[in-house]
């Protein structure tokens, strides 16, 4: 299984790598910092899902989204965010995101995005 994580924290980048080595070590990780770069990993590497975060410079993540979207309406992206508006989140889901997750991420949201990321689907 292939992974894009998308936020420009190297902090979170970190986080993550961390949590999916130790859960799914069988996982390849693929890092960008933005939306741009990331569009661009994307298209190269075909990963199985993209974990991105929304505040991000040159790209922001519902740009990028969208972008993902047009161009593989198949995509798996989970969005990651410390953006807790309502309207946000709505306009997220109608993009056709598999799921979203407020940061910081706690135990029992970790524990659901391993479980998502496993099964391929948020229940």
């Amino acid at each position: 299984m292939k992974i894009l994580i998308v936020d420009d924290s190297q902090f979170f980048q970190g986080f993550l790598k961390k949590l999916f080595h130790n859960y799914l070590p069988e996982a390849v990780l693929l890092t960008a910092n933005n939306g741009r770069d990331a569009y661009a990993l994307y298209e190269q590497e075909r990963p199985e899902f993209v974990i991105t975060d929304l505040l991000m410079p040159e790209m922001n993540g519902q740009e990028f989204l969208q972008v993902l979207k047009e161009s593989n309406p198949q995509v798996k992206v989970i969005v990651i965010s410390a953006d807790i508006q309502k309207a946000t989140r709505r306009e997220i889901e109608k993009m056709g995101a598999l799921a979203f997750f407020n940061k910081p991420l706690n135990n029992e949201k970790a524990g659901e995005l391993l479980a998502l990321l496993k099964e391929g689907s948020y229940a």
